[in-house]
């Protein structure tokens, strides 16, 4: 079993709370829009991140990263991107990546807006887990929890953390 915690749209700020929530996850997922290398090197000094660049990230990031990541954890198949979209409303360069080689598992970021939804047509689970960070217009920030057990996608939890 492996747990996963996965944020998006940090834009410079990694809240120290992020850190208590992912405590006990065994790697990180950084849906984009990180904001600079000191977060993304901040994550991986705590926990084992994978990370794709997003439309705000500059140089720096860019220059590490990729926008598009694949990968696999235990049976699950990911698919990694910053701007996606959702079941019905995805950006139209990911359907024929979808119809190729569909995920298990997809996950986005870049609309601030936390969405965990089924896709029926494609037959894949989507994440965005919203943003982390305070940039934009949000009431909280948003993180989520989740573990993959071989084939199976589970325990999935939402994480709120009150602005300070």
């Amino acid at each position: 079993m492996t747990r996963i915690g996965i944020l998006s749209d940090t834009h410079g700020l990694l809240d120290q709370r992020v850190f208590e929530h992912f405590k006990d996850v065994n790697e990180i997922w950084h849906a984009g829009d990180i904001g600079g290398n000191e977060v993304l090197q901040r994550l991986r000094e705590f926990k084992p991140t994978r990370a794709v660049y997003g439309n705000m990230d500059s140089g720096d990031v860019r220059w590490t990263l990729s926008e598009f990541y694949r990968f696999r954890v235990e049976e699950v198949k990911v698919l990694m991107t910053h701007i996606g979209g959702y079941p019905g409303h995805y950006n139209p360069w990911l359907i024929p990546m979808f119809r190729k080689e569909p995920p298990d598992l997809f996950v986005c970021g870049h609309s601030h807006i936390l969405k965990v939804q089924y896709d029926k047509l494609f037959n894949f689970l989507t994440i965005n887990p919203g943003a982390a960070g305070k940039q934009g217009w949000q009431p909280c920030q948003t993180l989520v929890r989740l573990t993959i057990d071989g084939e199976k996608i589970d325990n999935l939890e939402v994480i709120e953390l009150q602005r300070l």
